[in-house]
């Protein structure tokens, strides 16, 4: 099943996270409660969630960015696309890009955006299958402290 995170999944979506890139899930904080409540209440923010047999699987956010160019059409950004190892290679990857498409299309974006750190062949053959190209632009990014 494909839906939307609500406030009960919190803890299974930090679960998961550990499978993308964290080390540790944040001890339970009035921060991260608020961060969390910020992010179910803003209508731009989508948490996409995909469960097998009730077990959260798979994960991606799709959040829409208002913008003032392209005749005032927002676009969408992609990220933090996770998926369990064992449920690699199903399909459930792509049906979540998908629904996240749908998100785009009904809010009238002009693109979508997702950035990978990954550099695996299979990974960014995926994306490139899915529709995504690695050739219009190029990302820069600045991490900060």
């Amino acid at each position: 099943m494909i839906r939307e995170a609500n406030i009960k999944d919190l803890d299974n979506l930090l679960e998961l996270y550990l499978d993308l890139h964290e080390e540790k899930i944040p001890e339970s904080s009035e921060k991260l409660c608020q961060v969390w409540d910020s992010i179910l209440n803003d209508p731009n923010h989508h948490i996409i969630l995909k469960e097998v047999d009730g077990i959260l699987v798979l994960s991606c956010v799709c959040v829409i960015i208002p913008n003032l160019t392209r005749n005032v059409r927002p676009y969408a950004l992609i990220e933090n696309v996770v998926t369990r190892v064992k449920y690699r290679g199903k399909g459930y990857a792509t049906e979540c890009l998908n629904h996240a498409k749908g998100i785009a299309v009904k809010n009238n974006c002009y693109k979508m955006m997702l950035l990978t750190g990954s550099k695996e062949k299979s990974t960014l053959n995926f994306y490139l299958k899915a529709g995504y190209n690695n050739t219009d632009k190029m990302a820069f990014i600045q991490w900060l402290e």
